[in-house]
This record gives structure tokens, C-alpha cells and sequence, in this order.
């Protein structure tokens, strides 16, 4: 019988691994070429995989919920035709079921001082645990006999990430040691890893009436990046007023034109975005990344664009080497990828790859915001909402009083790498640009 292993692809360069979310075939279920056979969830987007192959879906390795990482073996489709008899049985348990022992062994008796080390896939219990949820009991210190204490909501008592989660967030990990003697008759550890400051959150009081909303997948993401990102970066944010009116004037001027020959919207985001590649160019230091004590500054600039869905969630789309388009080449991206994050149609290489992030927090009527950098980026620029305001304009027949169109940009960079005189100068020559925008351009 021809098998043909159906593996977890690559979906973006920065996305190592994606969760099972539902299975569209079964266990005998006839595949086609090309049809969806599973749906996967990765921390920036969700995806169908088409089937690689044609024939029968003979074995699943692994259920809902699971965390595949990229490369892993997920399903099997006999191209003969045969069917196998259903089996709820995931590989990589079967797999690890006969080594488990030994792999219980070494992880308990290997000795820790200061480090916390790798967990087998599976328990004495013969219960498989995720490549996430042992991510999270490595970090946290948690050993083998703590996990299988758990008691798991998953599928065949599996424990997922909400149960290891509230298991810490109670008391677990390496604040829970086991006692002394229990300890020595697993292994000699000399030492226990040390233990992380726990974050305590206050309980919030529920009162009549009020409404309990559990978060969606993607606002639990989101939360959890924008905290992550906060903690790992120490943020400073500078602000500079622009005067837009030329820009302003130029766009109202050719934005019908515009549209009538090349069929889509000019609107301000890609001029916005064109200063910005301009400053970039000037300021290379905010179009970097840190890797512990490295520096990584980025060849091409790739502009993430912050994208409100329907849903109220937050997408970022990312303009590839932006800085080799011109403002028509701008404008298109920028309309194709808002139009497709808001019919929930970007993919998964889409969202990654980002060098810098704009937001434009003026959409909704906002002067200014102090953005959140979006992580492994140092930098993000907020623009504000255009407004008519009363100005001094500085003539060579002197200062007079004219209504003018301002904006304030609001840059918000990591100061481990990113110092105020670079964070501030690189803003300051953005809003340069904006306001020496010629009236008279021709596209």
C-alpha cells in the first residue's frame, strides 16, 4: 500500500509551529488533490492545508487541539485506496510509548543547577503532552510527576494550555517542590530551578447584571503579545506636530483622477508611508531587531500596516520591501491588503516579516496614541488624525494667522537600542517630509 505522510508546512518565516483546530476529513474519508483536508491555527493567522496527495485518509496523528511544529508528520493518505480502521491513537504517543520509562528517568535524575531541562513527550501514564504545554513546564520548572497531577480538560484527559496555565497561576511549578524525601527517592537533585516572579493579577469583583465575555483565540493572542512585547521592551515614545496642508490639498486635487485611471482609492496611508521609508532610509537604526546582546539591522524594509477587522480584533499586514515601490505601487498594496484583512483572506506569509509598523490611530477620530512596539520590531509611529486647527504661518512680510491641516505623530521605540536622540530625530524627519510634500507633483 503507497502512503504518502502529510507534513505541517512552513507558513511564514517566522512561525515554527500551529494548532490543530478541526479536522475536515476522517479516518476513510476519500481525498482530493488540492481538497482542505485540516485547519491550523499559528499565533498570527488560521489556514486551511490542502491535501498534497489523492487517496484515502488512513491515520490522523494528531486531535484538535494538539501543537504541531513545522515539518511534523500529521496525517497519513493511502494513494491505493485503502482505508485503515479508525484508530483514536496518535502517533507521536505511540511512538514514545516505549522509551517513556527511560525518558521519565534521565529527565528526573538529570541533575538541574539553576537550569531547567527538557520534558519526555510522554508521562509514566502513557499520556502525550504537547510540544507547548512542555515548552511551558520547561520554562516554568515543572517536572514529569507535577504534569501528570494535572488534570487535563483535553480530549483523553490531555493537558492543555489553559489547564498547565491555571496549574502555575495556583501555586505550581517551581514554587510547588515535591517534599524532601519524595525528591530523593525519585533522583538526586542537588538544586531546584529557580523560580520565576509570579505576575498576581487582582480578582475582578462580578456584580449583578454584568455580562461574562470569554476571549476570542485571537484577542487571547493579542493580549499575550502586547504583554510580552512590554516586558521585553522598555518603551519611550516621542511626539511631533506636523503641518499636512500641502499634502492634504494635493490629495483632495487628484484622488478622483487617480481612481478613474488606475480603478482604487488614494488614500493618505501610502503617502504617510512613503515619508516614512524616506526616514527610514535616513534612520536605518530603528529598522532593527535584538537577539539577546546582537543588534540585527534588516536589509529590506518591510512596513506592517495595523489593520482593525470587523471583529474589533487587530491584524498587521506587511508591505514587502516596501521601499521599492513607488507611491502608485504603495497605494495598491496598501488597499489590497486592508481590503483582504478585513475578508479575513490573508495568508499566513502575509503577516510575517515585518520591520517596522505604522497605526493609524486617526481613523477613529484619535489626536494621538502611545503605540505598543509589535515584537521583534524596536520601533511603531501612531498617526494622529488630521485636523484643521488656527496656526502661525511665517512669512517674509511676517507671522500671520491661517487655518491649517495638523497632525501629530506619536513614535513609540525600544530604548534598549533605540536612544531618545535617534527615536526623536527619526520622527522629526518624517513630519520633514510631510510638510515639505510638493503641491504641484505629478504621479
Amino acid at each position: 500500500m503507497a502512503e504518502i505522510e502529510i507534513r505541517l508546512p512552513k507558513m511564514g518565516e517566522s512561525v515554527t509551529e500551529a494548532t490543530i483546530t478541526n479536522w475536515l476529513k476522517e479516518v476513510g474519508d476519500t481525498v482530493e488533490m488540492d481538497e482542505p483536508l485540516v485547519e491550523v491555527a499559528t499565533d498570527k493567522v488560521d489556514n486551511e492545508l490542502p491535501s498534497e496527495a489523492e487517496g484515502v485518509l488512513v491515520k490522523k496523528l494528531y486531535e484538535v487541539d494538539d501543537v504541531v511544529q513545522v515539518g511534523d508528520v500529521i496525517a497519513v493518505i493511502s494513494t491505493d485506496g485503502d482505508a485503515a480502521a479508525p484508530t483514536t491513537d496518535s502517533a507521536p504517543a505511540a511512538v514514545e510509548a516505549a522509551p517513556v520509562e527511560a525518558e521519565v528517568v534521565a529527565a528526573v535524575a538529570a541533575p538541574i543547577n539553576g537550569t531547567s531541562v527538557d520534558l519526555p513527550k510522554s508521562g509514566g501514564n502513557g499520556r502525550f503532552y504537547s510540544p507547548l504545554v512542555r515548552s511551558i513546564a520547561k520554562t516554568e520548572g515543572i517536572s514529569i510527576e507535577q504534569l501528570e497531577a494535572i488534570e487535563g480538560s483535553g480530549e483523553n484527559n490531555r493537558v492543555t494550555k489553559k489547564d498547565i496555565l491555571n496549574f502555575i497561576e495556583n501555586g505550581g511549578g517551581t514554587a510547588a517542590v515535591a517534599p524532601a524525601k519524595e525528591v530523593a527517592k525519585a533522583a538526586p537533585v542537588k538544586a531546584t530551578a529557580p523560580a520565576k516572579a509570579a505576575i498576581h493579577t487582582p480578582e475582578v469583583p462580578i456584580y449583578e447584571g454584568d455580562e461574562v465575555i470569554e476571549m476570542d483565540r485571537m484577542r487571547k493572542l493579542i493580549a499575550d503579545h502586547m504583554v510580552m512585547s512590554v516586558q521585553t521592551s522598555p518603551h519611550v515614545t516621542s511626539y511631533v506636530e506636523a503641518d499636512v496642508t500641502n499634502l492634504v490639498m494635493w490629495r483632495n486635487k487628484i484622488k478622483n483622477s487617480f481612481l478613474e485611471k488606475e480603478g482604487e482609492k488614494m488614500t493618505f496611508t501610502p503617502i504617510f508611508m512613503e515619508a516614512i521609508i524616506k526616514a527610514i532610509k535616513d534612520f536605518p537604526g530603528v529598522n532593527v531587531s535584538v537577539s539577546g546582546n546582537n543588534i540585527i539591522k534588516r536589509k529590506d524594509i518591510n512596513l506592517g500596516m495595523a489593520t482593525a477587522l470587523p471583529s474589533g480584533n487587530l491584524i498587521v499586514p506587511v508591505i514587502k520591501k516596501a521601499d521599492t515601490l513607488n507611491l502608485v505601487g504603495l497605494a495598491k498594496s496598501v488597499n489590497d491588503l486592508a481590503n483582504r484583512a478585513r475578508g479575513n483572506k490573508l495568508g499566513s506569509d502575509d503577516i510575517s516579516g515585518g520591520t517596522y509598523t505604522v497605526t493609524n490611530v486617526g481613523t477613529f477620530g484619535n489626536v494621538m496614541g502611545t503605540p505598543i512596539i509589535n515584537q521583534p520590531q524596536v520601533a511603531i509611529l501612531a498617526l494622529g488624525a488630521i485636523r484643521k486647527i488656527p496656526a502661525v504661518i511665517e512669512t517674509p512680510q511676517g507671522d500671520t494667522i491661517g487655518i491649517r491641516h495638523k497632525m501629530f505623530l506619536s513614535h513609540s521605540y525600544d530604548h534598549r537600542v533605540v536612544d531618545g536622540a535617534l527615536g526623536g530625530m527619526f520622527v522629526k524627519r518624517v513630519a520633514d517630509y510631510l510638510e515639505q510634500f510638493d503641491i504641484n507633483r505629478e504621479l
